[in-house]
């Protein structure tokens, strides 16, 4: 008997694998019809007969070079708003964090604030709002936009991250005289992008999904240079083939990015077992052991009188 259910009996496994059956038929069974519906010729708008979406003539632009050149394009286009905005969203993401994480009063709350209505503004909202009021460009409008959003996210997790290393790690930076300024980025902040990288790099893949917003702004991103002016270019009879290829080239990119993050968060994971050991033998030895509970080495502070200097023994 399970803590929190009972082991099903035969009865419930049985009705269980009945329920399995039925699903996977019904599935399988809406996939075929799905497949039935596209497979068949129909009339388009214009009155024009056009065959099944899987008819061999409307997969044939897939041997063409032009789409290539412009899905490669789109995708450098794509790619380079993405690649600026993440860094600048990191950027704003750490003094979002610095601000927020401020003993002072003045300067946390209305970091607070700010943060949380960035993260409440939609993306497209605010990308419209820096396009007509700064006149600042469809690609600035959207790197802009992706960077102020996407940096309070990443602002709260660097946030999270600092707030759950232990107190011993910044009272030991200012035990050997570094500012709190140099504690934090020579302490704090190493470990913390170390413990929410996975989280970073999740929401850049958000980042990257959400350049696909700038096709409103009329950006030549992926989305507006294949499938709204794909079907002008090669035909409106390949509209689902053009889909079908930005479908394939997000899918493929998007799954390379969450391939990185799981990585790194196997990575990470297995490192805070037995690496915690190891990353706080590193912090004690870059401190020289100020504060630290077994240090090997005494602190050695400049103007201070040692035990040995004193005479004094135990």
């Amino acid at each position: 008997m399970s803590v929190l259910y009972d082991v099903p009996g035969p009865r419930a496994r049985r009705l269980s694998l009945i329920f399995s059956i039925v699903g996977g038929v019904l599935i399988a069974a809406g996939l075929i019809a799905i497949f039935v519906f596209l497979s068949q010729p129909r009339i388009n708008a214009g009155g024009v007969a056009q065959p099944g979406v899987f008819d061999g003539s409307r997969w044939d632009l897939l041997g063409d070079r032009a789409l290539y050149r412009a899905v490669w394009r789109g995708l450098s286009a794509t790619l380079l708003m993405a690649g600026v905005a993440a860094v600048l969203a990191i950027t704003f993401g750490i003094l979002l964090s610095m601000a927020r994480t401020a003993t002072t009063a003045a300067i946390r709350i209305p970091a607070i604030v700010l943060i949380e209505f960035l993260r409440g503004m939609p993306v497209l909202l605010m990308m419209l709002f820096i396009l007509l009021v700064f006149s600042t460009g469809q690609f600035w409008a959207g790197v802009l936009a992706l960077a102020v959003y996407n940096g309070a996210v990443i602002g709260e997790a660097l946030r999270a991250g600092i707030a759950s290393l232990p107190k011993g790690q910044r009272e030991s930076g200012l035990a050997v005289g570094l500012t709190p300024l140099q504690t934090r980025f020579s302490i704090e902040y190493p470990q913390a992008f170390r413990q929410m990288l996975p989280i970073i790099i999740a929401q850049l893949v958000v980042l990257l999904k959400d350049t696909s917003l700038a096709y409103i702004l009329g950006y030549q991103e992926l989305l507006n240079v294949v499938l709204k002016q794909g079907p002008t270019t090669f035909g409106p009879s390949y509209l689902f083939t053009l889909f079908f290829v930005v479908w394939a080239v997000y899918l493929a990119v998007n799954m390379t990015l969450s391939w990185i993050a799981r990585f790194v968060a196997r990575r990470t994971a297995a490192g805070r077992g037995g690496g915690k050991s190891r990353r706080t033998g590193k912090v004690i030895a870059q401190l020289g052991g100020a504060g630290m509970a077994g240090a090997s080495d005494p602190l050695s502070v400049p103007g201070a009188r040692s035990d040995h200097d004193t005479g004094y023994q135990p």
